[in-house]
């Protein structure tokens, strides 16, 4: 069996984050639990993915500090997968994807789930990316700090 490539020591954060929830069926379980599901059985019926798929991705995500389990809300025996806070912090990330999706892969007018305010019952602004100050970022407004070779030195002697 081929190994994966590993970024976890990564100097930069989109690989790391990419390392921890990078696949599919890892960012589907997140959305799903973001939408109510808890249960193993849950986020099978959601997913239509195997079970030997959906428990590796599972304990993935509770070794990884994004789920963890809970005892079953309604005193059975079972446990339940719950979002940790790294895992509601999600959240931006998840919307994001959604709303990109919207953008480019719908035809105008074209029928889709809607991810709405529950309190006003309205679709969600989209998400923008703003300075310190408030203005609105695009890619031409921002660099990558990349970390210096010496710092990079001082971390692993460190």
């Amino acid at each position: 069996m081929v190994s994966r490539t590993r970024f976890d020591d990564s100097e930069c954060p989109v690989a790391r984050s990419v390392d921890a929830i990078g696949d599919w069926w890892s960012l589907l379980i997140v959305r799903d639990a973001f939408d109510g599901s808890r249960r193993f059985g849950e986020f099978q019926r959601s997913l239509g993915v195997a079970r030997n798929i959906l428990t590796a991705r599972l304990r993935a995500l509770v070794a990884g500090g994004v789920l963890e389990t809970v005892p079953a809300s309604d005193g059975s025996a079972y446990r339940e997968y719950v979002l940790t806070p790294k895992g509601q912090a999600l959240f931006p990330v998840i919307v994001a994807l959604r709303q990109w999706g919207e953008q480019n892969f719908f035809d105008p007018g074209e029928p889709h789930s809607e991810l709405v305010d529950r309190r006003q019952g309205r679709r969600l602004r989209p998400l923008e990316v703003l300075a310190e100050d408030g203005r609105r970022l695009s890619p031409d407004d921002t660099t990558v700090r990349k970390v210096s070779p010496s710092a990079a030195t001082s971390r692993e002697s460190g």
